[in-house]
């Protein structure tokens, strides 16, 4: 791991130190797909390197509006990498999916490299294609549920 990077946007009540090696996952806490996402990870990480942040959450926003993406835009969701790093990186949609299988390793990591071979303008229209009709087929939330008390210190946000 890298060195714990402490911005100004960094919670203070976290309870689990956040290296900048920890990719960070931002996703639509009320969205059904989202949230299953989010569960998908968490089965899988196995070195519990994924931390996560609800885009309706003020540590999203304040990620969001430094790298100049609308903070109210909550049709994708965002893999930020090397937190807090002079090389800070936002990625979204299909890369962003790309970026989390490939960290998970294994036989995921394969899934997202043979979803790379597919050209970003079109993994990105299938991405958006979803992305327009996911509360209509996986729901929405009132709120952001609470994530399990054994994941819970992985979320920024809660």
């Amino acid at each position: 791991m890298g060195n714990t990077a402490i911005p100004s946007d960094r919670p203070a009540r976290d309870k689990v130190p956040l290296a900048s090696s920890n990719p960070i996952l931002l996703y639509d806490g009320v969205c059904g797909l989202c949230n299953r996402l989010i569960q998908f990870v968490l089965k899988r990480d196995r070195q519990d390197r994924f931390r996560f942040a609800s885009l309706q959450s003020e540590f999203a926003r304040k990620i969001l509006a430094r790298h100049g993406t609308n903070p109210g835009d909550l049709d994708t969701f965002y893999l930020l990498l090397d937190y807090g790093q002079l090389g800070e990186r936002l990625v979204s949609r299909s890369d962003a999916a790309v970026g989390v299988l490939r960290v998970l390793g294994g036989l995921w990591a394969g899934f997202g490299s043979v979803m790379r071979m597919f050209p970003r303008w079109f993994r990105d229209w299938a991405y958006t294609r979803i992305a327009r009709s996911r509360y209509r087929i996986f729901g929405k939330y009132d709120a952001c549920p609470l994530p399990e008390e054994r994941y819970r210190e992985r979320f920024l946000d809660t």
